[in-house]
């Protein structure tokens, strides 16, 4: 057990999903996953592990934002044994071809967070997903008829950015397809610790065009998200 996590050892299984929100992990559990048992609950944030199509499965949350993302996959990976994590959440649009309710599968996770970059030196490193993760998704949303765009995010620290969609210009004139708050950390302890990642989101919003994703719609391309995270992570 650690500060964060009263898992025991074993109480998590080899993959698991990464929800930002407690009650979006709990609600994923109670949704998806067949026997479903709480395994965390320090500080709220909460972890269970069920199975899907008789296959072992964990989701937990991770909180807001790169610094909470760290310790979770940090002892996800080096203290409970997990070799799997999916980040299943939410994105900003910065691509006029992502429509609202499009999949976007983060290939690579461009950031301005200093977790990333002070830990490289002169070196700009470029955290990316894993591949095989990759293409699983991709053919998984497709076979779904999801809308998946695959290609590179942002990974912010800054939610409400002073300078406002400005301070993207150069992302957006790179062909960077959205902005989110975890994936660039989480890509790179994945790698640093030898096990595989992947951030599948759904666009809500698009901060090109303004347009938003409405309540009714958003609980049903939650669910089709989830649902393709499941069929990666379990191999299904």
């Amino acid at each position: 057990m650690t500060p964060h996590n009263n898992a025991k050892p074993g109480d998590y299984a080899e993959a698991v999903l990464l929800p930002g929100d407690p009650l979006r992990a709990k609600w994923i559990a109670e949704t998806f996953l067949e026997d479903a048992r709480e395994v965390n609950s320090v500080r709220n944030c909460l972890g269970f592990t069920g199975t899907w199509k008789g296959k072992p499965v964990s989701v937990q949350a991770t909180g807001m934002g790169q610094p909470s993302t760290a310790i979770y996959v940090h002892e996800l990976i080096e203290i409970y044994g997990v070799r799997t994590l999916i980040r299943v959440g939410t994105c900003g649009g910065l691509n006029k071809t992502v429509k609202v309710r499009d999949v976007v599968i983060g290939a690579s996770a461009s950031t301005d967070s200093t977790i990333v970059k002070d830990a490289f030196g002169a070196y700009n490193y470029a955290p990316a997903a894993d591949f095989s993760l990759l293409r699983a998704a991709d053919d998984a949303a497709r076979a779904h008829g999801k809308t998946v765009h695959v290609g590179g995010i942002l990974s912010s620290d800054i939610f409400y950015h002073p300078s406002g969609l400005e301070a993207y210009a150069r992302l957006i004139a790179h062909g960077v397809l959205g902005v989110e708050m975890e994936a660039a950390t989480l890509y790179m302890l994945a790698a640093r610790f030898g096990a595989r990642a992947l951030a599948i989101c759904t666009m809500t919003d698009c901060l090109v065009t303004g347009k938003e994703i409405d309540a009714s719609a958003r609980q049903s391309s939650l669910t089709d998200m989830v649902e393709i995270a499941l069929e990666v992570a379990t191999g299904a």
